[in-house]
């Protein structure tokens, strides 16, 4: 049996595939059930594609792309690549023609993975601009008779058929910890994506580090392990899923369930009962949302029993912080009534952790999954620094901020209140761009987060906002609308919203209503309308999105106030341009679809 030193995520599956072997490595759907794929059969595919890619002539340090939604065959397709010593490129799965080709260009890729027809036809439409790739090797069934396309059970047996292990195991042996892993485009919030050159340090040091840190504080045991499941949903172009979910449940040894699809994600939680999730804030928000609109159109029992149990919740929040079990006779009785109920609906009654990460999770959120008994870590990170940097521990979680940093790691905050960050999970820069890696660093080394940060006496990081979404008014007062935003969301009545004042003299806001709220809230005060633009307009509703958002903001200074708002119409998505692929908002998007109502708001 083979052995490899593991400085590499390609030498720890080589060596995990071997301990693990019959053990189930991956579930994924087939016809609305789930099926798995061992250790072994991954294994024998991860071998046989990287044979065919050395096959093709792909050398250390070549580009390929993966252009597919989350399953299976992205980690076979990733962990082939980079066992080669070649670089993979993730491009997002909702990604347009365009987007594609701009990621497959400027990387310099030679093949791409695709994983349905759909994202097929999309790089087809502009291949004649892309002479370096040579091949797209797609995950679905295809029937087309496209020149350079082949079908991957095509490729497997090819690769099979001319096995090369002598190679293989030299390319394996060959990586050095800086050697590039892969290029991940930032999603940008404006301007083209940049290439984040991330090398094989950066993603083992990152798990490794962070790994250390999730261990029992009485016996010292590995808090995750081969019995955990991971429920994949995520994206895999975005460095959170990378690092924490991929790279992490093969780590662990723990087997990856990959969701449907993100609109089937709730389903997805019932079918599969995850242990662990790695997450994003707009999901808890849409949850509690969910939950707590059900109970405001429930029976006066069932509203004051379910308050009781948050009542219960909240005094309990220390001790399910501290990772103790709560005690007393209402708690249980509220853990029976309620949270018990409500978890098991949720798919959620045997999650131990939940990571949250890629923007702030509200203090409301996390309170009210925590106080139930889930436990949500939420930490900071980027995509270069691959990602994790910070993070809440199990045994000392605390709402609000994102934890201390991890092993090998080092923050501090500029002058001007910039989080910087130093450590060996940093990026090595930004692909073919020089001067944008340059202006990423300080003089002594530090990586510019883009951030504005507090840390406390004992190291725990708070995000305040970000720099490029400072708000700079009139009057010269510099105001972060992250955290505005995010107490104001903590009405049942408000999805989204977007703060707007910059160069202004006073701040509004954009709302995007929570509709099934609204509606129900209008029935039951008689209020009827033929069209939805009707009710936003209505004199009683605007009154009740006024006091919503006065009271979720009074313990805010003077100048943070929200003076004016417009309702919204339609839900913010990403297929309507105004959110990324990891669900932040895109401002200048929003700026430019809504200018005449923002505008408006200023008119006088």
């Amino acid at each position: 049996m083979t052995q490899y030193h593991e400085n590499s995520i390609p030498a720890v599956f080589q060596n995990n595939a071997e301990k693990f072997r019959a053990r189930a490595y991956a579930a994924y759907k087939v016809d609305g059930e789930y099926r798995d794929i061992s250790w072994e059969e991954m294994l024998e595919s991860v071998n046989n594609l990287a044979y065919y890619l050395l096959s093709k002539g792909i050398a250390r340090g070549d580009k390929v792309a993966i252009f597919s939604a989350n399953r299976y065959e992205w980690h076979m397709a990733a962990l082939a690549v980079t066992s080669i010593g070649a670089v993979d490129v993730p491009i997002y799965a909702t990604n347009s023609s365009q987007e594609a080709h701009y990621v497959l260009e400027n990387s310099d890729s030679k093949i791409c993975f695709v994983g349905s027809n759909e994202q097929l036809e999309a790089v087809l439409k502009v291949r004649d601009r892309l002479p370096l790739v040579g091949e797209y090797i797609i995950f679905d069934e295809y029937s087309g008779a496209a020149e350079g396309v082949k079908h991957l059970p095509k490729v497997l047996e090819e690769g099979k058929g001319s096995p090369s292990p002598d190679e293989l195991d030299a390319r394996i042996r060959g990586i050095e910890p800086q050697h590039l892993s892969t290029l991940i485009y930032t999603s940008g919030t404006t301007g083209n994506p940049k290439g984040v050159m991330l090398t094989h340090q950066n993603f083992f040091s990152n798990v490794i580090n962070t790994l250390a840190e999730m261990k029992d504080k009485k016996t010292g045991r590995d808090l995750l392990s081969e019995d955990d499941l991971f429920l994949s949903f995520l994206p895999l172009s975005h460095s959170l899923e990378r690092t924490a979910g991929f790279h992490g449940a093969l780590f662990c040894g723990a087997k990856t369930a990959f969701a449907e699809d993100i609109k089937t994600i709730l389903e997805d939680f019932v079918t599969v009962r995850p242990t662990i999730i790695i997450c994003v804030p707009r999901i808890y928000e849409k949850i509690r949302a969910g939950v707590i609109g059900k109970v405001a159109n429930a029976s006066l029992i069932k509203k004051l029993i379910f308050n009781f149990a948050l009542s219960q919740a909240r005094k309990n929040l220390p001790v399910v912080c501290n990772d103790e079990e709560p005690s007393g006779g209402l708690y249980r009785l509220a853990d029976k009534l309620v949270f018990s109920k409500l978890k098991a609906a949720l798919g959620m009654d045997r999650l131990r952790y939940a990571i949250s990460g890629g923007a702030p999770l509200s203090v409301a959120d996390a309170e009210f999954f925590i106080g139930m008994g889930l436990k949500i870590l939420e930490g900071f990170g980027l995509t270069e620094t691959s990602p994790i940097v910070t993070f809440n521990r199990p045994w000392d979680m605390r709402p609000g901020t994102v934890g201390p940093v991890i092993r090998e790691t080092e923050i501090k905050l500029a002058d001007d209140g910039e989080l910087l960050i130093k450590g060996p999970q940093v990026m090595a820069g930004y692909y073919k761009n020089e001067e944008a890696t340059k202006e990423a660093f300080s003089d002594d080394g530090f990586f510019r987060s883009g951030y504005i940060g507090a840390i406390d006496g004992e190291g725990f990081l708070r995000i305040t906002g970000r720099i490029k979404d400072i708000i700079v008014t009139a009057g010269g007062k510099n105001i972060s609308p992250q955290n505005l935003e995010n107490s104001v969301k903590g009405s049942r009545f408000i999805e989204q919203v977007a703060i707007i004042g910059d160069r202004r003299k006073f701040l509004s806001a954009l709302v995007v209503p929570a509709f099934p709220e609204l509606e129900a809230w209008a029935g039951a005060q008689g209020i009827t309308f033929s069209e939805i633009t009707d009710l936003l307009k209505d004199p009683r509703v605007i009154e009740l999105y006024r006091k919503e958002i006065d009271e979720r903001t009074v313990e805010f200074a003077r100048v943070e106030q929200i003076r004016k708002f417009v309702l919204v119409r339609a839900e913010w998505t990403q297929e309507t341009g105004e959110l990324t692929p990891t669900q932040k908002v895109k401002r200048k998007v929003i700026m430019e679809k809504y200018g005449p109502e923002i505008e408006a708001m200023y008119a006088e």
